[in-house]
């Protein structure tokens, strides 16, 4: 049989006739609007697409248009991502939303060039929002699609290399040189997602499977050798009175910028102090071990202007924190009142 090239009008048509029949309808889809697709796009960074779709949903209700999030109030926003994690992300939209109002009156840039001098805008979402708004032949490569390009190029260099993402770039490139890259670039998004898996991918169903050159499909794509998991320890002071919680808003250049958390215990804090409670989560190749050490509350004051508030307990549901302080602090309250558990 002979083999299709992947930029080729036979690749192309095999591709959009699968898709058409077999690609999920997801809310992103559904539209052409660039801020819109900008929202998706910031909230499918490391976040599951079931995960995203009610955020995705609640946004838009909250924050409809692109002037409505750039006049949104940091609380406001932090408390609609709360959950979502990776609040940068969050940071990152509204400054957006704000540079398109500003310096282009609430109306989004076309070209790729403009749409890479956002706050946070890389390659990718760059030729996301000009392919899916604007229907533009920009180039796509996400995770999925690095996948299955290196599959159908039998890619042996590793894709995390200068030279993996340039030969992938070129190739997606090729592929969106056509009349409908919206739809392409969806299709070879989707066809990653549903059919060729990093596991188990599903080759017999593979609606381009004539033009790809894989020996082994699941050894690809390539990456380089990741750096060992480190181990972090970080301390915060617990401070509870029965029936509140002493809490600091992180500052704007802070890590957690704007949302709530457990004070910091300060590296000359007395020697000695023992852990209360301790909760391990991950962050990127990090192991957090993070550590809460009790404090006699009556021992710290709350002068005027402080980042530091007492919070009753009954409110902590309502306000934006990191998913690693909610847990601990729920550990920490079971600890002092038996039933009590915010986790």
């Amino acid at each position: 049989m002979n083999q299709v090239g992947i930029d080729s009008t036979a690749f192309r048509k095999a591709l959009l006739k699968w898709y058409r029949a077999e690609g999920r309808r997801l809310p992103w889809r559904e539209t052409d609007d660039p801020y819109a697709i900008l929202v998706s796009e910031f909230m499918l960074q490391q976040t599951q697409v079931v995960t995203a779709i009610p955020y995705y949903h609640r946004w838009l209700e909250r924050f409809p248009t692109v002037d409505a999030l750039a006049a949104a109030s940091m609380q406001d926003l932090l408390a609609l991502w709360q959950g979502l994690g990776l609040y940068r992300r969050a940071h990152n939209l509204q400054r957006c939303a704000r540079m398109v109002v500003e310096k282009w009156g609430g109306v989004f840039p076309r070209s790729v060039e403009e749409l890479r001098a956002l706050p946070g805008v890389g390659r990718y979402t760059a030729g996301a929002v000009a392919s899916f708004a604007y229907n533009l032949p920009a180039p796509v490569v996400d995770g999925n699609v690095a996948r299955v390009l290196s599959r159908l190029l039998n890619l042996q260099e590793p894709v995390d290399t200068p030279v993996g993402q340039a030969i992938l770039w070129d190739a997606a490139e090729r592929i969106a040189q056509c009349d409908q890259p919206r739809l392409i670039n969806n299709a070879l998004m989707e066809l990653g997602a549903i059919v060729c898996k990093a596991r188990n991918p599903a080759c017999g169903r593979c609606p381009v499977r004539r033009a790809c050159r894989a020996v082994d499909p699941e050894t690809l794509p390539r990456k380089r050798p990741q750096p060992p998991t480190q181990t972090r320890v970080e301390r915060y002071w617990w401070f509870y009175d029965g029936a509140r919680v002493l809490l600091e808003q992180r500052q704007a250049s802070a890590r957690w910028a704007g949302l709530w958390t457990l004070p910091i215990l300060d590296a000359d804090s007395p020697a000695g102090l023992t852990t209360f409670v301790s909760l391990r989560h991950h962050i990127m190749r990090f192991l957090v071990d993070l550590q809460l050490v009790r404090g006699d509350h009556a021992s710290l004051p709350e002068p005027p202007g402080s980042s530091q508030r007492w919070q009753p307990v009954a409110a902590l549901g309502e306000l934006p924190m990191p998913t690693p302080h909610r847990r601990v602090i729920g550990l920490a309250l079971a600890a002092e009142t038996p039933g009590c558990d915010l986790r």
